[in-house]
């Protein structure tokens, strides 16, 4: 459908009008320009909207409206320059350029747009809000449950998170290089999706909607089971002085009240980066390879900066794989495996978060027991991702909408 020019013009006015707005507001830069997660998770819209564009002429057309932004923020407006102000420019005029893109496209091509900025918005405005959402969790939960997971992890007879921990202190370029990668986890995100979505256009929409999901469901485990992780229940005693296991044994196991977000378990940075991983595949060797680095990294990320709980790491498997049965298409009533899947994911989940908190002392009668539960949930979760795979793998080599001009 083909929209009147007098629409097309009006828009683009709103669009722009939009845009300037937040790019200009003094209390929208101080909160979130200038943040480094809200940057990152804009710069994914930047790789996203190169990828369905082309690379040129829209590269030139962002430093442009970059550099523009700049100016007025930081000579005219007189803010104070961040580093990381710079990308979230890039990020907010992304998602312009989508936008005025998808306004003036016509037939497929405004489809693409379409598909390429509503998800960018979406992404961009659940990380907006995530903070919020948190600090809700902790206001209805000033105690947590981490004595819970630390006594679990004791169960090993190690301390995985501790022993990463040291990692990162020994190896400074490993923790730097690990944070980096802890952090920029929109990037993998965001190549996923747009990999998908050049391939097969609107069947990669349930890639995104288990991307956005994942946030707001995650949220509601953290209220079942609130917790923050090791370096917020033992300070300074995170990575070198954990517990030994015959004082852990014999700890007394309460909810404490700590000040932090609770977001350990399941771990959602684990959590998101399998779900891009399992729908990388049919995506390019390089694709792939990028985003298992991002899988690598954040296991040992998330424990090495004290974080999370190595089992808040093992309940993310079961718990990707209920997103991403949740979000298939076509629905999991609809087929037989997706339905099982989803029938075991949901649960095991939820199973863990009762044996963790109802029967803890179970997993110290033999170490044997803690380790096997965790390999078990992992190696079914991957059992019933191989059965199910909502993924295609054949699609026509991907191509931006505007190779041919």
């Amino acid at each position: 459908m083909k929209l009147p020019r007098a629409a097309q013009v009006l828009l683009t006015i709103v669009c722009v009008a939009v845009a300037a707005a937040f790019g200009t507001s003094a209390q929208f830069y101080n909160e979130s320009l200038s943040s480094a997660f809200f940057a990152i998770a804009l710069i994914s819209v930047v790789i996203i909207e190169l990828r369905v564009s082309g690379l040129w002429p829209d590269a030139l057309i962002l430093i442009a409206l970059t550099a523009i932004l700049a100016f007025v923020d930081f000579r005219l407006l007189h803010y104070t320059p961040h580093p990381m102000a710079w990308f979230s420019f890039l990020g907010l005029n992304s998602l312009l350029l989508l936008a005025l893109r998808a306004v003036w496209a016509q037939g497929e091509q405004r489809k693409l747009f379409l598909f390429g900025f509503v998800p960018s918005l979406l992404f961009v405005t659940s990380e907006w809000f995530a903070s919020n959402m948190l600090d809700l969790t902790e206001t209805l939960h000033p105690r947590t449950l981490d004595l819970y997971l630390y006594f679990f992890d004791g169960s090993l007879r190690l301390q995985p998170s501790f022993l990463m921990g040291q990692a990162f202190a020994l190896w400074p370029t490993f923790k730097i290089v690990g944070e980096l990668f802890y952090v920029g986890l929109p990037i993998p995100i965001a190549l996923v999706y747009s990999g998908q979505l050049l391939r097969i256009r609107e069947k990669a929409l349930p890639v995104m909607a288990a991307f956005l999901l994942t946030g707001p469901i995650g949220i509601i485990f953290y209220n079942i089971f609130p917790a923050l992780g090791p370096i917020h229940l033992v300070h300074n005693s995170f990575p070198w002085n954990p517990l030994p296991s015959d004082m852990l044994r014999k700890l007394f196991l309460e909810s404490v009240p700590l000040h932090g977000p609770r977001n350990a378990i399941p771990s959602l940075h684990m959590g998101w980066v399998l779900l891009c991983w399992w729908y990388s595949r049919g995506l390019s060797w390089w694709e792939r390879s990028i985003t298992m680095l991002f899988v690598l990294f954040t296991f040992c990320a998330t424990m090495g900066t004290g974080e999370h709980y190595f089992i808040d790491l093992v309940v993310a498997f079961p718990f990707a794989l209920f997103m991403q049965t949740l979000c298939a298409w076509p629905p999991a009533w609809k087929s037989r495996n997706v339905l099982m899947t989803l029938l075991f994911a949901l649960p095991a989940v939820l199973l863990w978060l009762g044996a963790l908190r109802f029967a803890p002392r179970f997993f110290w009668l033999s170490p044997v027991i803690p380790w096997a539960a965790c390999a078990a949930t992992i190696a079914l979760t991957l059992w019933f991702k191989q059965r199910f795979d909502p993924t295609p793998v054949s699609a026509p080599a991907p191509q931006s909408p505007l190779a041919k001009n």
